[in-house]
């Protein structure tokens, strides 16, 4: 999935010059960014929840107060840093630090100065990213919503058609006719919207 219109850029550098200089590439390549001086005001504004569109981080390594790895941490923390990947901007001097925050889970990290190319490349296969995992949590909480849709009973047909049960055992397991069992197995498959046991089962699976 491509990200849309809508996906957001941040920029967390407590240079102005840096700032301004990202915000002008962002709009020259039609790319929407939002910038911040320091890693707390960042932190302040999404501390209660993650951003809900598709979105990247471009984070200085090192700012006053708190700094660009211990907003990381913290983002790592809550794993928010898969759907909102986080890009290092460094200084030469920073390599090494930023090659770790990398290795523990940031997406990658760029060099001032920067090559304008090469970063958006970078920052759009973030939003790409992003994009993507946001789908997919959308589509789990979907899918969760159907289970807890599901009655008790239905749950317990559930259980025993995906162990390969025919229905007539369904019935002798659960003292219920074989009719009520398809019936049941019916309104299962109609729920999960799903059209057989076997992607049924495929369909759980993604729930881990």
């Amino acid at each position: 999935m491509q990200p849309s219109s809508q996906s957001t850029v941040f920029i967390v550098d407590d240079d102005p010059d840096v700032r301004d200089a990202l915000g002008w590439l962002l709009r020259s390549r039609r790319l929407n960014s939002e910038a911040f001086e320091s890693a707390e005001l960042f932190w302040n504004k999404i501390r209660q929840a993650p951003p809900s569109r598709a979105s990247c981080l471009l984070l200085d390594v090192r700012m006053p107060v708190m700094s660009g790895l211990a907003l990381f941490e913290k983002l790592v923390e809550r794993n928010w840093h898969r759907a909102m990947p986080v890009i290092f901007l460094t200084g030469h001097a920073d390599v090494p630090t930023a090659v770790d925050a990398v290795q523990r889970g940031a997406f990658d990290f760029t060099e001032k100065p920067f090559s304008d190319n090469k970063l958006v490349d970078r920052i759009e296969q973030a939003l790409t990213q992003s994009a993507n995992l946001l789908a997919l949590e959308q589509d789990l909480r979907k899918l969760r919503q159907r289970l807890n849709d599901l009655t008790e009973r239905e749950r317990e047909v559930m259980r025993l058609v995906l162990e390969g049960q025919p229905n007539k055992r369904i019935a002798e397991q659960l003292d219920i006719s074989v009719r009520t069992v398809e019936v049941h197995r019916s309104r299962i498959f109609d729920k999960m919207e799903v059209k057989s046991a076997v992607e049924l089962g495929n369909l759980l699976r993604s729930l881990g």
